[in-house]
């Protein structure tokens, strides 16, 4: 990890987050914010924007795809994710069932998807502070609003993705931004040389 990178997770440390955040208050919307970080390569500014009516239908189903606008991302550059990944929908859907039931009457499609403690939505700001209590918590050095995003991109190469598809999914202009995120990892790059001939 070059410095001042976030932390890239292993599976086990980000189940031991989940584990940790289901303890805690706020444990539903938290849980799908993980997932929305480490399952969509979500930046803190995008989860902040999302509102009800990016991932639910005016059916009221989860739809397949989040149309990220301009206005929503780094670099106003307007980008799909999508909303296929099985631990991903169900900690949404989870949240959204929880979600209708608590505001009831109020549930509104234009409500902000993520509301702080307050119940108003999150700044990018105070949405990275949530994210280094979560770590904090499960008690790991390194991690912040990022590691989520990095763990995303890493994994996908480590799975034999092409950075071509992995730059698009993370809405990076050019293949070259994308390769800073993903970390060498030791065991796979010895199992690279191993298996050469």
């Amino acid at each position: 990890m070059r410095e001042g990178q976030a932390k890239v997770l292993s599976e086990r440390e980000l189940s031991r987050v989940v584990n940790v955040v289901k303890k805690k208050a706020h444990a539903k919307r938290n849980v799908a914010l993980l997932y929305c970080s480490f399952g969509l390569g979500l930046r803190a500014k995008e989860m902040a924007a999302l509102r009800i009516k990016h991932v639910l239908g005016i059916d009221g189903n989860l739809l397949e795809e989040i149309n990220l606008t301009g206005s929503m991302t780094k670099g106003s550059k307007q980008r799909h994710v999508y909303l296929t990944n099985p631990k991903v929908v169900a900690a949404i859907r989870d949240f959204i069932a929880d979600r209708k039931q608590r505001d009831g009457i109020l549930f509104n499609l234009e409500a902000p998807l993520f509301k702080s403690q307050k119940g108003s939505s999150f700044s990018p700001n105070s949405l990275q502070q949530l994210f280094h209590r979560m770590y904090t918590d499960a008690k790991l050095q390194g991690a912040s609003s990022h590691s989520g995003r990095r763990t995303f991109a890493t994994t996908l190469i480590e799975k034999g993705v092409d950075i071509k598809a992995v730059s698009t999914l993370m809405g990076h202009s050019s293949i070259a931004m994308t390769a800073q995120y993903v970390e060498d990892n030791p065991v796979r790059l010895k199992q690279i040389c191993t298996d050469l001939f």
